[in-house]
């Protein structure tokens, strides 16, 4: 029997969503296959400390999205990059790690999925679950990823952008008049719905403004499109595929991140999605992928997208690392399309390691080297 792949485990975070990448950290822990893999958990607390784990106790109250936390900060690591691979070294005990062979970075929302994380493990030459440095940063900056996807013709909400110091020149009045009404108003690089607002009238729309500022430097406003939540999740790296699309369906206002994570009731997920024909679904499977190999997309994501009740279909946002909680499309999507959770993972690892071989192959010597 080969060797087991020594997998580190990767969640937590300073973000907001540091909650729920817990939770989806311990469904992934939950069902990896050991006699293939050997999980190796490492939290990172809301300081940025990275704090090896013990798995029989590294999270109190996991049963409650509001009140789960890291428990055992004693063994803190550093990580040391080296000539013959990087080495995380364990400061309480005085000593490194084994090798690790890939890494499945379960960490939710800025300084996670946005592209930090994913630059560090570049350096360090580990292999990681999900989209690289490029696409980790597109899909997470909203404007960004809008504008590419309005360059590639794939079509998308009206929206404007503002950052910070332009706060005086967001008029009311004269956005709600050129977008309509209602509309979302939503931080440039956050997920999860963190700090989104549905605005009904121009006279809300300086405190929506405000909330979403409160999470980062640079928003969006964006207009409404009344349709259908339709969600595909994409697997892959050079050849991608898409699974059955699914839906959301939230009982009141919008899909928000108590619907998400903490309150099943909140919405309905419907997987696959009902009422949809055959070509419907080959549009959204195909219009999918083509946005994921627009915005650079490797490894995993969860296209988001409306289906307007005359048939037009537009691409709303693309979540480059989804949640893989028990009432997560993600898993759920593959599992309809097919794909067991347990199998799931060993793929998305497969594809991490592959691409990771691939990179070991491409030539880093001058031209002028002899």
């Amino acid at each position: 029997m080969s060797q087991k792949k020594r997998v580190a485990i990767l969640f937590g975070g300073k973000s907001a969503e540091h909650e729920i990448s817990l939770i989806s950290a311990m469904n992934i822990i939950a069902a990896i296959n050991r006699t293939q893999y050997e999980p190796v958990l490492i939290g990172i607390d809301k300081t940025g400390r990275w704090i090896l784990q013990n798995e029989t106790r590294f999270m109190a109250n996991p049963a409650d999205p509001r009140k789960v936390q890291l428990t055992d900060a004693a063994e803190q690591l550093s990580v040391i990059p080296g000539d013959t691979g990087p080495q995380l070294y364990n400061l309480h005990t005085g000593k490194t790690l084994e090798a690790i062979d890939v890494i499945f970075p379960i960490v939710h929302g800025p300084l996670g999925e946005d592209g930090s994380l994913q630059g560090l493990l570049r350096l360090l030459n580990l292999a990681f679950v999900g989209p690289d440095v490029l696409g980790s940063a597109i899909c997470m900056d909203k404007d960004v990823a809008k504008r590419l996807m309005n360059e590639a013709g794939i079509p998308n909400a009206r929206f404007r952008s503002f950052r910070k110091e332009d706060d005086a020149e967001i008029h009311s009045e004269k956005i709600a008049a050129d977008l309509g009404l209602p509309l979302f108003v939503k931080p440039a690089n956050m997920g999860s719905s963190v700090g989104i607002s549905k605005v009904e009238s121009a006279a809300d729309l300086q405190d929506a403004v405000d909330e979403a500022f409160r999470f980062d430097t640079k928003i969006i406003i964006e207009e409404f499109i009344k349709g259908r939540e339709i969600e595909c999740a994409v697997m892959g790296n050079e050849n991608p595929e898409a699974s059955v699309p699914g839906e959301v369906i939230p009982h009141s206002g919008f899909y928000s991140y108590e619907a998400k994570y903490v309150d099943e009731s909140a919405a309905g997920l419907e997987a696959p999605a009902k009422n949809l024909s055959e070509e419907q679904v080959r549009q959204i499977q195909a219009l999918a992928i083509r946005a994921y190999r627009t915005l650079e997309c490797e490894g995993l994501s969860r296209v988001d997208f409306f289906l307007k009740a005359d048939g037009k279909l537009y691409l709303n946002e693309i979540n480059t690392l989804p949640g893989f909680t028990k009432i997560s499309m993600f898993p759920g999507l593959w599992g309809q399309s097919g794909i067991p959770y347990r199998e799931l993972i060993d793929r998305l690892l497969r594809l991490a390691m592959e691409r990771q071989k691939v990179r070991g192959g491409l030539d880093t010597q001058s031209p002028t080297s002899g």
